[in-house]
């Protein structure tokens, strides 16, 4: 053999002498070889050997190939040391060139290596680098490969890494993959090279590279170095060396090593390292990515990957798939069917996260035929975490579970993929996150746009409301109530409450106006003729006689949405099921074509918006997030504050049960006098989010507050110790005195203290003081703010409480309990206020009004508001359409004029003279919420006939009597009623009496049935004795406004 010098002349050397020169260099090579590695990224290129001529031996060396090895596989001994050492695999060994060019060449290469001329000189045409033969498993066309001729030398060289020749750039560090991996992509180890290394601690993630099958000449003898990352890296022996075999039989493959003791000591850039990749490398799970191969068995890793199905959706980039299509290309048609089949179930059973075992997908499909349709057994084998989807697709009402459901499955997925990791599921969770922010971007744009073309509408409306108020026109009329989904899941039979308005009808009073009215319920055949019949009635109640009824179909119409039965399990709003009825919408459209049309909402919600916007009509009322926002009780107390009306001593905005203490005591420090205290829910209805508590009667401390509160002034009170240390005992027996004598209004909803405070403090809320006195009275007035600002009270009334003081049963009509004065100057306020802060439509204000018992004056509390269109407005409605009356709320009268007793033929002789009818006052008692479960046992037909036996009916002459408000004939259970009389003491007798009559005709003595009728009964006899007393009062103190009374 020779050996080469740096001066480029050739000596002869014992073959014996290399192991004590590489034993020798040892050191120095390892210090330059690593010194040449951190310059050039940890890559080592191969060193070619150069010239073609061969040196004989006599004598075979030590490391040369046993006999019968196979002439492509690379066997080398196992070394103790570290050194790299290196042998060659054929009895013949390149020589060295005599020209000293290419050894100068070749040292300009080690000591410039960035350079690219130095690199460009590197390869020589007759340069050739000799490796074993190899077949790859891709069945790409072959290429050729042009081996090259170098310098054949004792020891290894470090070479910096250097570009793709067909690449216009160099690779700097930041741009070259880190690790021995890279070395095929760098092309610094060719592939077909085959060598043996160590196996990682940690599988770091493989990177594609270019794979290129190259052909070699058959019967050549070639050899070559094998490149390591460090001097230190050591081969192992064929002993242990675990090969694998290609599918084509040909070559031998060994993993090889990603780590070495010098490579630890060095700074590189971390590598992320996928957790099961790591799980893998400590031993805890095999591995999903990179299955292991063996000599005597072979498995084709696709059938280890998962086919990952996100939200019913397979990822058809995702590796499992493609390799899955790429090995059973020859049954894909059956696959893909099954596939389509397990999308749907998965999709339609709301699943968030599915793998799917390739292995046993292709098992299983293959006995299935194109139209054949896999059942959900089949379906369910293939799937990994099978019996979590199995829980879901046996749940009873898979769509209401929603957001907890899905949770529940993710949570169930990801445990499974503890053991069975999923490729590409990351990504397709991530795919699914973009895709729902996507829809809620485009959502939230949509809700914009129909917020804009809202705003444009009332501009519009505003600017024509004089023309288009005296003109002819269309009123939609939608009662929905569009609170938040937690309060609608709270009431009870909302369907039903949200047709009590059916007076609306009654705006055709006008004969300008036409009236369509969305209904919820489907109306049968009977309540439609009713309400014919009824709204006949207009042309009788003028003349006042019934022959002149008139059939009004042509102006009203009620329409019912198709899509009222969509949503089950889920409470919705008229609106919500009025925007996803499209047939609905579409009548509506041809209803109003050509015609001057607006919408009136009831609690406003997005979608009453959304169905404005389809119509392409403007809404007589506010935006969502106006009303919304003043709708709450802490809303309504700063509207209330900003008019400076006087509203009760309270605490708004209230959300944790410090700061409830904390006002709770300042509170009744510094308002002695009041006994019972509330609490209200912000965003509830009907009073269900109210509960009260007497405070003082429990109140251990309060003798002794009440002691120290008399021997100081009003002034003094205020900074005195004594009221500090009051507030300090106060916050500390209030709260379990709250937890034993707070009582919920409505038991059903709040069985406990705990349960009210948690809605309480979640949603807010307002505490506030109840009136000191035994005798309160509620007012609610009702508003409208027309487009252009003009402010009127359209109704007012005083509430009757037939389930308790705090809940509102019906109402008395007119009010007169508050000077008419006071009233309008109060309500004129608050209107104002709402119109500066955007409030536009019908709204609706609380009052009380009671005695207060130190002054002994009458105090007036302004205690709620609700932009809505209000159940007192509808009966109101109804009310002057039944009296042809006009209520001036103003002066508090409702005039009705008196119908002739003259025949037909008298009154058109008659007609000429023009003689204005005598008007006479009325009075009514209505209520929406009378209740009788025994309602059910009797149609409306026979209940109308004996009711009209018993003398409960109403007479078209006299504008009094008593009419039925029909909501739904299936359960009938509810029902309204309004009667109207002359004066106020005369229709509360009617009212009773008439409950009492209908109970007797409906009930059997031993079945009374559940009913709010005795409870309404006895709150009447309470408030005719008030009024018999407050009469005598007022003959006593005014004797003329007794007389315009009685008048």
């Amino acid at each position: 053999m020779e050996n080469p010098n740096l001066k480029g002349s050739v000596e002869a050397v014992e073959i014996s002498d290399l192991r004590t020169a590489t034993e020798r260099a040892e050191l120095g090579l390892r210090k330059h070889t690593g010194n040449y590695l951190n310059a050039s990224n940890s890559q080592v290129l191969p060193v070619s050997s150069a010239g073609t001529k061969e040196i004989n031996s006599k004598e075979p060396p030590k490391w040369a190939l046993p006999a019968g090895a196979p002439q492509g596989q690379l066997i080398l001994p196992r070394v103790p040391a570290q050194p790299v050492t290196v042998q060659p695999c054929s009895k013949s060994a390149p020589r060295v060139p005599q020209g000293s060019q290419q050894v100068e060449m070749d040292v300009r290469i080690v000591l410039e290596p960035e350079k690219m001329e130095n690199k460009a000189g590197f390869k020589h045409q007759n340069d050739e680098t000799r490796l074993p033969l190899i077949t790859k498993k891709k069945s790409a066309p072959m290429c050729s490969q042009k081996t090259l001729q170098g310098h054949r030398v004792a020891t290894l060289w470090g070479f910096p890494a250097f570009a793709h020749v067909e690449s216009p750039l160099p690779l700097v560090e930041e741009d070259t993959p880190k690790g021995a991996l890279s070395l095929t992509a760098q092309r610094l180890l060719l592939p077909a090279a085959k060598v043996t290394l160590q196996s990682p601690p940690a599988a770091p993630r493989a990177a594609p590279g270019q794979d290129c099958h190259r052909q070699h000449k058959k019967g050549d003898s070639s050899s070559g170095l094998a490149p390591e990352i460090t001097d230190t890296t050591t081969f192992q022996s064929s002993k242990d060396t675990t090969c694998g075999t290609d599918s084509s039989g040909r070559g031998h493959t060994a993993p090889l090593p990603s780590s070495s003791p010098m490579a630890s000591t060095r700074r590189s850039k971390p590598v992320r390292v996928d957790p099961a990749q790591k799980l893998e490398s400590e031993g805890q799970i095999p591995s999903q990515t990179q299955p292991p191969q063996t000599c005597q068995s072979f498995q084709h890793p696709c059938l280890d990957w998962d086919i990952v199905v996100c939200h019913g959706t397979v990822d058809q980039e995702a590796p499992g798939f493609l390799a899955l299509k790429q090995h059973h290309h020859l049954s894909w048609g059956s696959i893909v069917a099954f596939l389509e089949r397990a999308e749907k179930l998965l999709k339609d059973s709301s699943v968030p996260l599915a793998p799917i075992s390739s292995k046993k997908l292709a098992q299983v499909a293959s006995d299935f035929e194109l139209h054949e349709n896999p059942p959900k057994s089949d379906v369910l084998s293939v799937i990994k975490n099978h019996s979590a989807v199995q829980k879901i697709l046996n749940h009873p009402d898979q769509s209401s579970e929603g957001q907890g459901r899905i949770q529940g499955a993710g949570t169930a997925t990801v445990c499974a993929g503890r053991h069975e990791r999923a490729p590409g599921g990351i990504g397709a969770a991530r795919r699914w996150h973009s895709r729902v922010a996507r829809a809620g971007s485009a959502l939230e744009e949509t809700r914009q746009g129909h917020l804009e073309s809202f705003c444009s509408r009332a501009k519009h409306l505003a600017a024509n409301w004089n023309r288009i108020r005296t003109s002819r026109r269309t009123i939609i009329h939608i009662p929905s109530l569009g609170y938040s989904r937690g309060t609608l899941e709270h009431i009870p039979d909302l369907a039903l409450q949200q047709n009590v308005q059916m007076g609306r009808l009654c705006d055709i009073l006008d004969a300008n106006v036409d009236v369509i009215y969305i209904c919820p319920l489907a109306l049968s055949e009977e309540l439609l003729q009713y309400y014919n019949k009824l709204l006949g009635l207009q042309a009788a109640v003028r003349s006042g006689n019934p022959e002149d009824m008139a059939d009004l179909q042509d102006r009203f119409k009620i329409l019912t949405p198709e899509a009222i039965n969509s949503f089950p399990g889920h409470p919705t709003c008229l609106a919500t099921q009025l925007k996803h009825s499209p047939r609905t919408m579409q009548r509506i459209r041809g209803l109003i074509q050509g015609r001057a049309a607006y919408l009136v909402g009831g609690t406003a919600h997005a979608d009453d918006v959304a169905v404005a916007d389809v119509l392409d009509v403007p809404v007589l009322g506010s935006a969502p997030g106006v009303a919304q926002l003043y709708s709450t009780k802490s809303g309504s107390k700063r509207i209330f504050g900003s008019a400076r009306v006087p509203t009760p001593p309270g605490e708004s905005d209230i959300h944790s049960e410090e700061q409830m203490v904390r006002a709770l005591s300042r509170l009744v420090v510094d308002n002695m006098e009041v006994q019972r205290w509330l609490f209200k829910v912000d965003d509830e209805w009907g009073g269900n989010g109210t509960a009260y508590c007497d405070v003082v009667a429990h109140l251990e401390c309060f003798p002794w507050l009440q002691k120290e509160r008399q021997s100081h002034s009003p002034e003094g009170w205020r900074q005195s110790r004594a009221r500090e240390l009051a507030l300090v005992k106060l916050s500390q027996e209030l709260p379990g005195l709250l937890a034993q004598h707070v009582q919920p209004v409505n038991e059903k909803r709040f069985p406990t203290w705990a349960k009210f405070l948690q809605t309480f403090l979640t949603q807010g809320g307002v505490i506030e003081a109840f009136p000191p006195s035994g005798t309160v009275t509620t007012l609610t007035v009702d508003l409208l703010i027309e487009p252009t600002g003009e402010l009127s009270i359209v109704s007012c009334g005083e509430q009757l409480h037939a389930e308790g003081p705090l809940r509102c049963s019906g109402t008395t009509i007119p009010q007169r309990a508050v000077p008419p004065a006071l009233l309008h100057s109060l309500c004129w306020r608050v209107g104002d206020t709402c119109r500066s802060k955007g409030v536009l439509g019908y709204l609706s204000i609380d009052f009380v009004a009671f005695t207060h018992p130190q002054t002994m004056e009458q105090q007036v509390w302004a205690t709620d508001l609700d932009l809505c269109y209000s159940d007192q407005l509808a009966l109101t409605q109804l009310m002057l359409y039944l009296t042809d009356g006009n209520l001036d709320c103003g002066s508090s009268p409702l005039q009705a004029p008196l119908g002739s007793k003259t025949g037909k033929s008298q009154r058109m002789q008659q007609e000429g003279t023009k003689t204005p009818s005598p008007a006479s006052p009325r009075c009514a008692v209505a209520s929406t919420q009378l209740r009788h479960s025994s309602l059910s046992g009797t149609t409306y037909n026979l209940l109308l006939q004996r009711c009209k036996a018993r003398g409960v009916g109403f007479d078209l002459q006299e504008k009094q009597g008593t009419v039925f408000v029909l909501y739904e004939d299936q359960k009938r259970e509810r029902l309204g009623m309004i009667t109207i009389g002359e004066d106020l003491q005369g229709v509360l007798l009617t009212f009773a009496r008439n409950l009492f009559i209908i109970h007797q005709e409906i009930s059997a003595p031993n079945m009374q049935g559940e009913t709010n009728f005795k409870m309404a009964i006895q709150d009447i006899e309470a408030i005719l004795g008030i009024t018999a007393e407050n009469k005598l009062k007022l003959e006593e103190e005014q004797p003329w406004e007794a007389d315009a009374l009685k008048e």
